[in-house]
């Protein structure tokens, strides 16, 4: 789901403040610890790829997921003073705390799951699926947190997503708007400064 507010928030920060201020912006991008996301990135592909693999890893890869999901929320942290990530963080923060209290997994809705794929739903009931997410039942926790929303057509992308994906995509595409979009008086500003020159 971080891929759809990421791709809406290009696409419009782009039509809004046009392509060439937006790609220049882009150049310009600093965040506060920024490089350890793609490393965080990647260390949950790898918890994925060692989850099918080793039965005897995939008991502990509950740890792991909420050690990344913690140390990707001090990194949004550092960042609540841009706009957009301080909903970032509590998009990311309601995930964790679900999935916390939870093993280390996200629940999924049976309903829900209804629209994705069938034999991933047979996995889930199954529970062969050793990944993050798990079937909910009547002893989750904080089931209203879980994966609960199913999207289908016409939204291009089939999923289920949860309260926490939805208010992450909005700090994302709220962050983008600030990053592409040109404040208007910062326009007036660059104006008056060709003007002069």
């Amino acid at each position: 789901m971080v891929y759809d507010g990421i791709v809406l928030g290009l696409v419009v920060g782009l039509l809004r403040g046009g392509f060439r201020y937006g790609l220049r912006q882009f150049g310009s991008l600093r965040i506060r610890g920024g490089l350890w996301f793609p490393l965080l990135l990647l260390l949950q592909f790898a918890v994925f790829e060692l989850n099918d693999r080793s039965s005897a890893f995939a008991a502990y890869s509950g740890i792991v997921f909420a050690g990344v999901y913690a140390a990707g929320l001090y990194i949004l942290w550092l960042n609540r003073n841009t706009p957009g990530f301080l909903f970032i963080f509590a998009g990311v923060f309601l995930n964790f705390l679900v999935m916390s209290v939870n093993g280390g997994k996200m629940p999924v809705s049976l309903e829900a799951a209804k629209v994705l794929d069938p034999y991933y739903v047979h996995l889930l009931q199954s529970g062969a699926v050793v990944t993050k997410h798990f079937l909910m039942d009547s002893a989750t926790r904080l089931s209203f947190l879980g994966d609960i929303i199913p999207l289908s057509k016409p939204y291009p992308r089939t999923q289920v997503i949860s309260i926490g994906d939805i208010v992450m995509n909005v700090g994302i595409f709220l962050y983008l708007q600030h990053i592409l979009v040109p404040d208007r008086r910062q326009i007036q500003t660059q104006e008056m400064e060709a003007k002069q020159s």
